[in-house]
């Protein structure tokens, strides 16, 4: 699927089951009984969410099943202490046999197919991608090892899966009882042809590059995910300079779902600020432009030419874009 689809599906919320406080997963299926799109491991999908009357959230959560199961998609989705409006929704409003807006998959997290070998690494929900890459290596008779941490127990809600899985290739790390991720450890002495595929927190996923960089690791040998949803801010203003339109953006909205709701919106696609489709050029600034992305690097940031819409905001008073 590519970056500029706008396909959706009609589906309807087959089953729901709490995993864990604040752990949620969510089976899907199509409204019509009939079989739903391809996808590969690593995928994700957005839902549009109707959080409240006029006001629909878009966020994207990754595929955690058989890619090859076209019955059913399966999701799982914490409940974010800062949410928006979204996890909330999903964990207290959404019922058996609602209907959602879903997109099609698209996959900015692919396996690496012709990887010597996979390591393969997740913390908390990032496991959600981990665990459809660790059905398709097995089922490809792939070489994989798959380290899995979390903050207690408790939320180690697909660890008994994973083992079925992936037995004898499964490492845990427990971070209550002391069992943190040595990147620099893990990675060393690799051999020539391991791809290292990792989704976590924001430190995590720091950590783990800084290491394989500092090991001497390609750059195309070190993969990552991480879907950080927008965060609320100061309102400000948005003027668009080809339109001559003016806009208001909500604390509690996104530049992104601003511009979504007066249909001036840039493509997007994963709505995190990690796939670089949304983004859109800056002409001015009254202001402090808000990096959240991961696909900025330090320089462009400086520049305060670019900004992705989907998380990244202005602190100030007019943020002028090229739309």
């Amino acid at each position: 699927m590519n970056a500029a689809s706008t396909l959706t599906l009609t589906l309807v919320a087959q089953s729901l089951h709490d995993l864990a406080p604040g752990v949620r997963e969510i089976r899907l299926a199509a409204a019509d009984g009939g079989l739903l799109p391809i996808f590969s491991a690593g995928s994700h999908v957005v839902l549009a969410l109707p959080v409240a009357p006029g006001r629909v959230l878009r966020n994207a959560y990754s595929l955690l099943g058989d890619p090859e199961d076209r019955a059913v998609w399966r999701i799982a989705v914490r409940r974010q202490p800062d949410s928006r409006g979204g996890s909330a929704w999903l964990h207290e409003r959404l019922h058996p046999g609602q209907r959602l807006e879903v997109s099609a998959p698209a996959n900015l997290f692919p396996l690496v197919r012709t990887a010597r070998r996979h390591l393969l690494v997740a913390g908390g929900i990032g496991i959600t991608p981990i665990l459809s890459q660790v059905r398709t290596l097995a089922r490809l008779g792939a070489d994989f090892e798959v380290h899995y941490a979390w903050r207690s127990p408790q939320q180690a809600v697909f660890r008994d899966e994973l083992e079925t899985l992936a037995p004898g290739r499964v490492h845990h790390h427990d971070a209550s009882r002391g069992g943190h991720i040595d990147f620099a450890t893990l990675l060393a002495h690799r051999p020539l042809g391991t791809h290292l595929s990792l989704c976590g927190p924001a430190g995590m996923v720091q950590a783990a590059m800084e290491a394989g960089r500092a090991l001497g690791w390609p750059a195309s040998a070190l993969h990552s995910e991480r879907f950080a949803g927008a965060a609320p801010g100061e309102p400000f203003a948005v003027q668009l300079a080809r339109s001559g339109r003016r806009l208001e953006v909500a604390g509690d909205l996104s530049l992104l779902e601003a511009l979504e709701q007066a249909g001036v919106a840039p493509p997007s696609m994963c709505r995190g600020g990690a796939c670089g489709v949304c983004e859109t050029a800056v002409l001015a600034a009254d202001g402090e432009l808000l990096h959240a992305d991961v696909w900025l690097d330090a320089a462009q940031r400086r520049e305060g030419r670019r900004i992705m819409p989907c998380v990244s905001r202005l602190r100030g008073r007019c943020l002028t874009l090229d739309l």
